[in-house]
C-alpha cells in the first residue's frame, strides 16, 4: 500500500510512518517543520527514518549534523528513498495539498498533523484553527478530488474534560475547554460531514497521553526527564496528584494503523485503560532511574488542564483488534535511557 502520512516529523507520526515501513508499506511523509518546539526534535525522527529506509545518505548526514549543532534555523528538508519519501509541505496550504494528490495515488491518509498543546492554544488560537480544522479540511478535499477512500484522523482526549470517567466514544463532547480541544473538534465533524456527503471512511483516534523516546519536549515526561537528570529546578502545575491514562507511543501507531481497516465513520479511544499514573508517581519512578532527586517550583493548576484522564479502550478491541503491550513503568525507563544516551544534544533543547 502507498499511505500519505502528514504530520511525519512529528512525535506520533514518524513512530506510525516507520511501523508502516516496517510493515513494507511505501509512506509520503509531509510536515512544515515549524518551530512549535525545538526543531532538532523533528530532524532527528526524520533523520531515524531516513537511515533506516536508506534515503539519501548526504542528505541524512546534513539532518544528523543540524540536530548536533544547537540551532534551530534548518534549510529546506526533502528526503527521498526507496520506500520513503519526504516533502516540507504545509497542509494549511490548500494548492501544495492538491498538488500533493495530483501527483499521488494514495491508498489511505493518516492525517496525524496538528498544532498540539492546551495551553500555547490560548496564546495563539488562529494556527490552531488553521492546522487541525482547515488542514483537514484541505486533505478531505484532496481525497474526494483523487478518490481516495480512507483516512484516519488523530484527535484528542481533551475533549472529554468535565466527563465522567473512564471516558468512552459516546459522551458528547461539544465543551471543549481550549481552543486546541475546540480546534480537534471542528475536524472531527468536518471528517463525518465527509463521510456522509462523499461515502470516505473515517477512523477517529482520540489520543491519551502519549509518552516514549523522541517524544515532544513541551510534554511532561520528557521534561520531568530532562530536570531531574541536569539538576535543573521543575515546573510543576498543581500538586501533583492530577493523573493521566498514559500511553506509550509504540502502541498507538499499532492503534493507529489498526484503525486503517474499513469501519465507516468511527471513534475509537487510544490509551492505556488503566488506572490513571499521578504525575507524583511519574516523578518518583524518574528520580529512581536516573538516581536524583528532583528539585521542584510549584504553580498555581492551569484552569484548561483537566485533573484525569481514563480511557475505555473496549471499543478498539472489539472492532479494531487493539488492547495496549506496553508496560508504563518500563516504557519510562525507556524514555530515561534514551535521553541519558543522547543527551550531548538533548540536554539543550528549548523546553
Amino acid at each position: 500500500m502507498k499511505y500519505l502520512v502528514t504530520g511525519a516529523a512529528g512525535f506520533i507520526a514518524s513512530r506510525t510512518a516507520r511501523m508502516l515501513l516496517e510493515q513494507g508499506h511505501e509512506v509520503v511523509g509531509v510536515d512544515n517543520l515549524n518551530d512549535y518546539y525545538d526543531r532538532r526534535m523533528k530532524l532527528n525522527r526524520l533523520a531515524v527514518i531516513g537511515r533506516e529506509t536508506g534515503a539519501d545518505s548526504e542528505a541524512v548526514k546534513v539532518i544528523e549534523a543540524q540536530v548536533r549543532s544547537g540551532r534551530e534555523e534548518i534549510p529546506r528538508i526533502d528526503l527521498d528513498g526507496p520506500k520513503f519519501t519526504f516533502r516540507q509541505i504545509d497542509i494549511e496550504n490548500k494548492a501544495d495539498v492538491s498538488e500533493l494528490f495530483e501527483e499521488h495515488q494514495f491508498d489511505a491518509v493518516l492525517n496525524l498533523a496538528a498544532r498540539a498543546g492546551v495551553r500555547y492554544s490560548m496564546e495563539n488560537p488562529d494556527v490552531y484553527m488553521m492546522t487541525n480544522a482547515m488542514g483537514t479540511l484541505h486533505i478531505l478535499d484532496g481525497m474526494k478530488n483523487t478518490g481516495v477512500k480512507k483516512m484516519v484522523l488523530a484527535s484528542t482526549s481533551s475533549l472529554y474534560a468535565g466527563q465522567d470517567m473512564p471516558f468512552t466514544e459516546d459522551l458528547s463532547v461539544n465543551t471543549p475547554i481550549s481552543p486546541y480541544a475546540a480546534s480537534k473538534k471542528a475536524a472531527e465533524a468536518l471528517a463525518y460531514s465527509y463521510r456522509h456527503l462523499y461515502d470516505l471512511d473515517i477512523s477517529i483516534c482520540r489520543y491519551f497521553t502519549v509518552f516514549g523516546p523522541m517524544g515532544r519536549p513541551d510534554m511532561s515526561p520528557f521534561r520531568f526527564i530532562r530536570w531531574i537528570v541536569e539538576g535543573e529546578t521543575m515546573q510543576l502545575f498543581g500538586d501533583g496528584s492530577q493523573s493521566r491514562d498514559f500511553t506509550h507511543v509504540d502502541d498507538i501507531a499499532r492503534g493507529t494503523i489498526a484503525a486503517l481497516q474499513p469501519v465507516g465513520y468511527e471513534v475509537f479511544n487510544l490509551g492505556g485503560g488503566n488506572n490513571p499514573i499521578s504525575l507524583k508517581q511519574l516523578i518518583a519512578w524518574i528520580e529512581e532511574m536516573a538516581g536524583k532527586k528532583a528539585k521542584i517550583d510549584y504553580k498555581p493548576f492551569h484552569k484548561a488542564d483537566v485533573m484525569e484522564t481514563w480511557a475505555d479502550i473496549s471499543k478498539a478491541e472489539r472492532l479494531l483488534g487493539w488492547k495496549p503491550k506496553e508496560g508504563i513503568r518500563e516504557g519510562v525507563q525507556g524514555c530515561v535511557d534514551w535521553y541519558l544516551e543522547n543527551r550531548d544534544w538533548l540536554s539543550t533543547v528549548r523546553l
